[in-house]
């Protein structure tokens, strides 16, 4: 493995997106040519990654647009509300959606369904490249407060689930800080969680580890403790898939057990997402709906069942850390390490 990929390609007439399903053993690309199909990708998990459902649902606006031979904002409304309705927990979804739509209320009555197309698809693409130069920010952040503590020493870095390239498209989150700490020369090792049931670690973040030529180790969900009791790790950086008012932040099941056990051995701990990932509307993390996933995706692994037949499963998507378990939240305008509402609504905001 030499090569990075590109997750997510638009061609102008249709999006291509890497079957996230099939990685590290297959490089898969499907191809969508309209709304339904972009909706299936995010439902089924072809495409995932908050940021890079984000960016799918925007080209699905696109495509939706592109496919109306009557264009009415009335029939653009109902298709993101379609494509709204694909995975619940991860707000950029609804974000990207909510833009599209805004764009088009400000333009359809002024300019021709051509110029609109073009219009969504260059803010589209723009905001793919915006996306790269705030996660910059969020790595060069991130790793200020890591020299702030450690110094020169190089480091030993732990993440949970996906936030590289692949969920992000352009450049990581979580992932994208312990890129850029590689290249400045300051990482050891990278503990990946395999992140059961659809192991996104172990296949995913430890194909971009590969990919990038960083030294890394899978470990299970259960080592959590075993890993810092022995002081095997230094600091820790997961993404985020909605974080609220308060701090409190929903991202892949998992991530609040880390942040306990963290919290009880002194490792550092930090949330890294983009604005975009922030839902100012809910006060705690008590009002975030949780994804529910099918029992087969636990009952079973790589399409073979491991349980008996009569077992059943429950199989949360994602868990809310509370914020008094984060050492700080970093997004692209800056470290929130005294978390309070007020700070991150002035943090978001830019103030």
């Amino acid at each position: 493995m030499t090569r990075k990929v590109r997750p997510l390609e638009w061609d102008g007439e249709k999006l291509t997106l890497i079957d996230q399903r099939k990685l590290p053993h297959e490089e898969v690309f499907l191809s969508y040519t309209d709304v339904e199909g972009v909706h299936s990708s995010i439902k089924d998990m072809v495409v995932r990654g908050a940021p890079l459902i984000g960016f799918t649902a925007l080209y699905g606006m696109v495509l939706a647009l592109k496919n109306l031979k009557s264009p009415s904002l009335k029939e653009m409304v109902k298709a993101g509300e379609f494509l709204k309705t694909a995975r619940p927990t991860a707000v950029n979804l609804a974000y990207e959606v909510d833009r599209a739509l805004d764009l088009m209320k400000d333009y359809f009555e002024k300019e021709s369904h051509e110029d609109l197309l073009k219009r969504l698809i260059s803010f589209s693409n723009d905001q793919m490249e915006l996306l790269k130069q705030n996660n910059l920010s969020m790595a060069k952040y991130a790793f200020d407060e890591l020299k702030s503590i450690y110094g020169d020493k190089k480091l030993n870095l732990m993440t949970l689930c996906n936030t590289g390239f692949l969920a992000c498209g352009p450049m990581g989150t979580a992932l994208g800080v312990i890129e850029y700490a590689h290249e400045q020369g300051f990482v050891n090792h990278v503990y990946a969680s395999e992140t059961r049931p659809y192991l996104q670690g172990g296949r995913l973040t430890a194909y971009e580890l590969t990919v990038n030529g960083i030294p890394h180790s899978v470990t299970v969900e259960g080592a959590f403790s075993y890993l810092m009791k022995n002081q095997l790790v230094d600091a820790i950086f997961i993404g985020a898939d909605r974080i609220v008012k308060n701090g409190d932040t929903a991202n892949k099941v998992g991530s609040s057990t880390l942040a306990i056990v963290a919290k009880h051995y002194g490792v550092p701990f930090y949330t890294v997402a983009p604005t975009s990932t922030f839902d100012l509307s809910l006060e705690t993390g008590a009002e975030i709906e949780i994804e529910l996933r099918p029992e087969e995706e636990v009952l079973g692994a790589m399409g073979q069942r491991i349980c008996p037949r009569e077992s059943r499963a429950l199989n949360p998507s994602f868990d809310v850390t509370d914020h008094e378990h984060l050492s700080g939240i970093i997004c692209e305008n800056g470290l929130i390490k005294n978390i309070t509402p007020e700070n991150v609504v002035k943090t978001v905001e830019g103030e």
